[in-house]
């Protein structure tokens, strides 16, 4: 790979570490060639620290380190991009990230959803007398009338996509696929888990698999 490391005159170059999980962004840092060599040989992310002015391996003193999965070069081969596998926090202050975010897995819509049907759930637990306007709706009859009736409609639109997969249809069997999984993020909700818990099941099996 070729990194230009002698386009600025400290022999630095930016980088950006993201977790290879989340693909959320954890911190910005700075290489030069020894702590580019280095990161490579012990697979734990080292940056030439400005304000110590020498090499700094990430959780050296806090053991919080990142363990390398892939570097890559920028279009300009002045960047590199990071993804590794943060064991602890990220940033010094204790913090996931170092912009204070959690480091937690994001389904685009599906997690704003999911936001949503939690919201729900909390609504269909007060008292119906005590709801105040606007705290009414479909997903929240779903949690009043209780497990049976949520496992029933997942049951109901489950059959209703398998029917419309051996049709010719694509907008209908799009449709009921859309039913199917969100009447199956509601019967999640209902258990007490989420599309997270899913994926750490599937990733169990793939990594069992691998082996």
């Amino acid at each position: 790979m070729n990194i230009d490391f002698n386009k600025n005159q400290d022999g630095l170059v930016p980088v950006i570490v993201q977790d290879s999980k989340t693909k959320n962004v954890l911190m910005l840092g700075y290489m030069n060639e020894e702590a580019y060599l280095k990161t490579n040989e012990s697979k734990k992310v080292t940056f030439f620290s400005r304000t110590k002015n020498r090499l700094w391996t990430k959780g050296e003193e806090s053991g919080n380190y990142l363990e390398l999965v892939t570097i890559k070069n920028d279009c300009d081969n002045d960047t590199l991009l990071i993804s590794a596998i943060p064991h602890g926090p990220t940033c010094h202050k204790g913090s996931d990230t170092c912009w204070g975010e959690n480091n937690t897995q994001d389904f685009g819509f599906l997690s704003q959803l999911e936001g949503i049907i939690t919201q729900r759930k909390k609504q269909s637990e007060i008292a119906p007398e005590l709801r105040k306007q606007g705290e009414s709706s479909y997903v929240v009859s779903l949690f009043d009338d209780g497990m049976n009736k949520i496992a029933q409609k997942v049951g109901e639109e489950a059959i209703e996509t398998v029917i419309e997969a051996k049709d010719t249809n694509d907008d209908l069997f799009l449709n009921e696929s859309a039913d199917l999984l969100f009447h199956y993020m509601i019967l999640l909700k209902a258990k007490g888990f989420s599309l997270q818990d899913i994926v750490k099941v599937l990733e169990k099996r793939h990594d069992k698999a691998l082996r």
